[in-house]
């Protein structure tokens, strides 16, 4: 089955725009304004920003929950339960402090890896088992950095750092038409053998 609902995951607010912990919002922004050709809307039901447009000739809903990270669940769950659309036909967009800056990744199901808004979108669901794009922002030890990994995921990458993810970024949404045809194999290939 192809992706219906694409899900990027963030925080509200300008004060978050910019950080890390937004890099889902950046993906689902940049899909409306390219490929997408739409505007997403704010649907106060939902307590998200919503859009519907056609990618690769079939139906996809985009969705910003509104919510704060933790409490994405209450966005997907309501839109995926009113639309009828299934765990497997969701795709999730999120930071991923156990990948690099640079490097993105598709899988399906799996564990939380602490990441709150997926734990809240878990529950909200019933279910593990829908499909995650993990953008990489690195961990702080990783980079040497000391700082805690809640505060760095709520600052901004550095330059050299978001000049990585901006690739990835454009990287990533060169696959989303075969996510939307359901070709998860190929759109797996082309992006984790990227150069």
């Amino acid at each position: 089955m192809p992706i219906r609902l694409i899900v990027g995951l963030g925080n509200p607010g300008p004060e978050y725009e910019q950080t890390r912990h937004n890099a889902g919002f950046w993906l689902v922004d940049n899909l409306a304004n390219g490929i997408g050709r739409c505007k997403l809307a704010r649907e106060a039901r939902l307590n998200a920003l919503v859009a519907k447009t056609s990618i690769a000739g079939n139906e996809i809903w985009l969705l910003e929950p509104q919510t704060y990270m933790n409490r994405s669940g209450q966005s997907v769950g309501a839109l995926a339960r009113f639309y009828k659309i299934a765990p497997d036909d969701i795709l999730i967009v999120h930071d991923e402090l156990d990948l690099a800056p640079g490097v993105a990744r598709i899988k399906k199901g799996g564990s939380s890896g602490g990441h709150n808004g997926l734990k809240d979108i878990t529950a909200a669901l019933g279910t593990q088992d829908y499909w995650r794009l993990r953008l990489g922002i690195g961990h702080p030890r990783a980079l040497n950095l000391q700082q805690a990994v809640a505060d760095y995921v709520l600052h901004r990458p550095r330059k050299e750092e978001q000049a990585l993810i901006d690739e990835a970024l454009a990287k990533t949404l060169d696959v989303i038409p075969l996510l939307c045809e359901g070709k998860f194999e190929a759109a797996m290939m082309q992006l984790h053998t990227a150069k």
